[in-house]
């Protein structure tokens, strides 16, 4: 046994790992570091076998589809013939009968709040903490800082305070408190001052009228002296917001009432992500994530760090006090409530290895340790609370099919078992990321139904898999075309069809995919009310201005009552979702066509590529061709190399076509990197470890399983840290 892992029972476990669960992980909890390795070596006795079927049964299906395709070319066109296969293999389940979720003890933030949800690496603590206070924003801040207010007539965003743009900001926050919290024959323009009086909102105009709410129930507390309060909080379709005063603010000065900001309930929900958004793959790399877990779950989470010159921490924010009109305190939660999404099931990670050497798989570490660690919040071992509900919301990605969903519900009741926890503590989000598990959700849920809280449509994950799933039906459409395609048009649908005929609506989140723009607020907020209209109520974005921004849009729409118009349509169809985007005519593609394409999933994977393995980078904003700023994960990363490696496997291009490309595309990345001290240039040797990893991803992308991303990444990334 290496020196670098400590032997407990039959586990080899990292020293790092170790040391970790014994003098941070446990202290404060009633479990003892044996108890905890003998738990963790049964359910890995138990479940690392079973996880080795699913992962057989994945490769035995596509093995199946591939061959279909080889022997039936273009008959996946005859649906009926296609399903008929499709059940045959048992890759399509047969439905059991209606049933409704039964998931209790679940917070008010996920059964009947909706609004925006950020994702961010839990690895990293300062994003980490970013997104958890995120539950609050300032209104003022996200209009005059992005460009939701133009920069026309002299309304620049750039250096000191610009008055100009001030005044637009204001005009469009005022609009908005007219649209959602309207008063008695008056706007907010008219506003000179507001005051509590028998517990009521008054508003005095500019001509000494006073007057009120027109929903007077929208008023729900205040801050500071009822005469002259320093803060009134309102609400509408279950959102809060505050309307800050403070006469003597520089902004607060030029406004006849005083208000120097409006602060938007912006992030109702945080998912700390251990898998898609980080690079751990060691066990130095996973206490980093579990610590930082930790931290969040204790309420210790701190992070120094230098901003313009000055040194900061930043620490979780403590929960909002308000006096509520009849005169109670009233407290709302200064944070948002956060979930953890693990690992699939598809990776070992060497922290710990089992008896025979192997590593583990990292979904079930994840499955101990995660939800032990949460154990810190229901415990009451912090002064914030998480979870009022007495839950631990985990969200679990990449699953194919029911019998996946159920292998995770089995690990978390042994789990529960394990560490004395009620069962059905830990709750499970079901990412509908993949194709066996779309055409399978209702099913998915069932399986589920007394643990789901969430389902999602991961369109960036599920076009990847689409892909790869049909990688011998032909060559696919170009990666632009694909969102209007029948397929991903019923996918999004059915996502939400299968959630509100399971009992979704109020009681679990149906949740829509990330905003990949963050500096394009505009477009965002333009764009982005097709979730909410879509019968979502949470949708990811990527950063806590973009949370604010979004909130709005739930002001604007009520979500209960769309899902309830929702439920009188039609099903989705499965047809279309079984439709494959194989290109009718590929001779139709010019070679401009052909070489623009492959430019832009070469730059884009070789843009991510670079900082996950050099730099240990996850998650980060990554300039595209056009140089316009793209939050990339393995999701991203999965579309282009699939999609590259589809054209390569259909002669649409050619290897030497593909490998030209990536060095010309290396040498764009560099120099879009040109400013980063710490970033190792690819070209003009091209034999560094990332570029190695790019190339292999798109060459070798055919037959790496399911299309993941994960093996190659992983294996240069440790390759690099050995170095």
């Amino acid at each position: 046994m290496s020196d670098a892992y400590k032997k407990k029972g039959s586990l080899s476990v990292s020293n790092e790992l170790e040391a970790f669960l014994k003098t941070e992980v446990l202290p404060g909890l009633d479990i003892s570091a044996d108890n905890f390795r003998i738990s963790l070596e049964a359910i890995i006795d138990e479940f690392a076998p079973k996880n080795k079927v699913l992962l057989e049964i994945r490769e035995s299906m596509q093995e199946k589809i591939d061959a279909w395709h080889l022997s039936n070319p273009g008959q996946q066109k005859n649906l009926t013939l296609y399903k008929d296969f499709l059940n045959e293999i048992g890759y399509l389940s047969s439905e059991a009968g209606d049933f409704r979720i039964s998931t209790k003890n679940v917070d008010p933030e996920i059964s009947t709040i909706a609004g925006p949800q950020l994702v961010v690496p839990v690895m990293n603590a300062r994003f980490a903490l970013n997104a958890a206070n995120a539950r609050w924003g300032s209104l003022y801040d996200a209009l005059y800082g992005t460009d939701m207010i133009s920069e026309d007539n002299d309304a620049s965003r750039a250096g000191a305070y610009n008055p100009i743009r001030g005044d637009k900001v204001i005009e469009f926050a005022k609009n908005f408190l007219d649209e959602n919290f309207s008063l008695n024959g008056a706007s907010y323009f008219d506003a000179i001052s507001f005051t509590i009086k028998d517990g009521q909102l008054k508003i005095a105009l500019e001509n000494r009228e006073v007057v009120s709410l027109v929903q007077s129930e929208q008023f729900q507390g205040y801050v500071g002296d009822p005469e002259q309060p320093s803060g009134v909080l309102l609400k509408n379709n279950n959102l809060h917001a505050e309307i800050q005063f403070d006469p003597d603010h520089s902004v607060g000065a030029t406004d006849p009432a005083g208000i120097k900001d409006i602060l938007l309930e912006s992030a109702i929900t945080t998912i700390q992500d251990c898998e898609d958004s980080v690079a751990a793959v060691d066990g130095e790399d996973k206490v980093t994530v579990y610590r930082n877990w930790l931290g969040l779950m204790k309420g210790d989470l701190k992070e120094t760090f230098t901003k313009g010159g000055s040194e900061m921490t930043r620490s979780l924010n403590l929960d909002r006090n308000y006096i509520a009109p009849d005169g109670s305190n009233l407290t709302l939660s200064g944070r948002s409530l956060m979930l953890v999404r693990n690992v699939g099931h598809l990776m070992t990670n060497p922290a710990i290895l089992d008896k025979e050497g192997n590593e583990v798989p990292e979904g079930i570490l994840d499955a101990m340790f995660t939800i032990c660690i949460a154990m810190h919040d229901l415990y009451g071992n912090s002064d914030v609370k998480n979870s009022q509900a007495g839950s631990i919301y985990i969200v679990k990605p990449k699953m194919h099919g029911p019998d996946e969903v159920q292998f995770t519900c089995d690990l978390f009741s042994a789990v529960e078992k394990s560490l004395n926890l009620p069962q059905l503590t830990a709750k499970v989000g079901i990412m509908d990321e993949e194709r066996r598990t779309t055409v399978n959700l209702k099913e998915c849920i069932r399986v589920a139904k007394d643990r789901v809280i969430f389902i999602n449509t991961g369109f960036l994950d599920r076009t990847g898999d689409e892909i790869h799933t049909s990688m011998e039906a032909g060559p696919m459409i170009p990666k632009a075309d694909m969102k209007k395609q029948p397929w991903i048009l019923a996918y999004e649908d059915w996502n939400v069809d299968s959630g509100l005929e399971t009992g979704f609506k109020g009681h679990a989140q149906i949740g829509k995919g990330m905003w990949p723009m963050p500096d394009e607020m505009l477009n965002m907020y333009q764009t982005k009310t097709m979730h909410p209209e879509s019968g979502a109520n949470c949708a990811w974005v990527p950063s806590p201005t973009g949370a604010t921004l979004h909130a709005i849009h739930y002001h604007q729409i009520l979500v209960y009552d769309r899902q309830q118009k929702l439920l009188e349509r039609p099903k989705a169809s499965i047809n279309d979702i079984l439709t494959i985007p194989v290109m009718e005519n590929p001779q139709s593609l010019s070679n401009e066509d052909i070489q623009k394409e492959l430019d832009n999933n070469a730059q884009g994977i070789l843009g991510y590529v670079v900082r996950w393995v050099d730099q240990g980078v996850g998650c980060s904003k990554v300039p595209d061709i056009n140089n316009i700023g793209l939050m990339e994960d393995r999701a991203t990363c999965r579309i282009s190399s699939q999609h590259i490696a589809n054209w390569l496997h259909h002669s649409i291009c050619s290897e030497d076509q593909v490998m030209d490309t990536m060095k010309r595309m290396a040498l764009v990345v560099d120099q879009q990197n040109s400013g980063d001290p710490s970033y190792q240039s690819m070209g003009p040797s091209y034999d560094g470890m990332a570029f190695k990893a790019a190339c292999n991803l798109a060459i070798q992308g055919r037959v790496q399983p399911s299309g993941y991303t994960e093996p190659i990444l992983h294996e240069m990334r440790l390759k690099l840290k050995a170095s």
